[in-house]
């Protein structure tokens, strides 16, 4: 007879105390950070971007006479990282841990390294007669930035669902170089529709790019809540998954929280950065 293999581990009788241990401090975690973050849904989500991006004003978008809540850099970033999970979900690699081939991980790495090149050239303008090789412009970073954005999902994703499933499927989750080029198309599709700078549309993509801060770092915090209690591939079902993200949603809005209340209380403001020339 075959072994009967043992139920998930998340929620049973032996998990229950850490289940409401995770969903009290998570709830403790969420009410403070709303009341110690501006009003409204623009300004929880300029509460995020404050936690982790200078928010310098000229590096910035705007909506209107709003800045929003990420840099161009950033703003990017975090669009081309919930970009990248969003398509390979879509595309049924939504437990995909598979390594992609060595081509499509060289592309993936190539476009870091662009957008590190880029921001080196970007941080050079701030230093007074140090060269550089070209103008700074939000187009290029916002540019940049997404396609960092897309490699970072690419490279990360499969290893969280390593981490999290007990059974992630051994198989890729960019597969080949169509398929990335399908991503890096709707990665420019958004580049552009962001660069027409209308406020329809950046008022959205604000509050995307602000959920995929959070979308990484509850990632992270995830695998470290995971390797740290000793619990990765527990998970059969979402049902499952719940503790592990739980911890991990608490943990990263608790980092924010953190920054946000260390950053105001030495700044006194919930603007960016103030660099002449910037």
């Amino acid at each position: 007879m075959a072994a009967v293999e043992p139920a998930a581990s998340y929620p049973t009788s032996n998990t229950r105390p850490a289940l409401w241990l995770v969903l009290t401090a998570l709830i403790i975690v969420v009410v403070s950070w709303l009341l110690n973050s501006p009003e409204g849904v623009l300004g929880k989500a300029d509460a995020v971007g404050y936690a982790i991006c200078h928010r310098i004003d000229g590096r910035s978008f705007h909506i209107g006479d709003s800045q929003m809540p990420l840099c161009a850099r950033c703003t990017g970033i975090y669009l081309g990282a919930v970009l990248g999970v969003v398509t390979m979900i879509a595309a049924g690699r939504g437990r995909a841990g598979g390594a992609s081939p060595l081509r499509v991980i060289v592309l993936l790495v190539l476009f870091i390294a662009a957008m590190g090149a880029d921001g080196i050239n970007s941080y050079l303008t701030l230093i007074p007669l140090t060269p550089h090789l070209y103008e700074p412009q939000n187009w290029l970073r916002l540019t940049t930035g997404m396609f960092n954005g897309v490699a970072v999902s690419g490279l990360v994703f499969p290893v969280f669902n390593q981490t999290l499933w007990r059974h992630w499927e051994d198989r890729p989750a960019i597969a080949n170089l169509r398929e990335l080029g399908g991503v890096v198309l709707l990665a420019a599709i958004l580049i552009g529709l962001a660069l027409t700078e209308n406020p329809i549309i950046l008022y959205p993509l604000a509050l995307i790019s602000s959920a995929g801060v959070v979308m990484l770092l509850t990632s992270t915090c995830s695998m470290i809540f995971m390797l740290a209690t000793r619990s990765e591939n527990r998970a059969r079902d979402w049902r499952g998954a719940f503790v592990p993200l739980a911890a991990g949603l608490t943990t990263s809005l608790a980092v924010v929280l953190f920054v946000d209340v260390i950053r105001y209380a030495a700044t006194g403001t919930w603007g960016g950065f103030v660099i002449p020339g910037a």
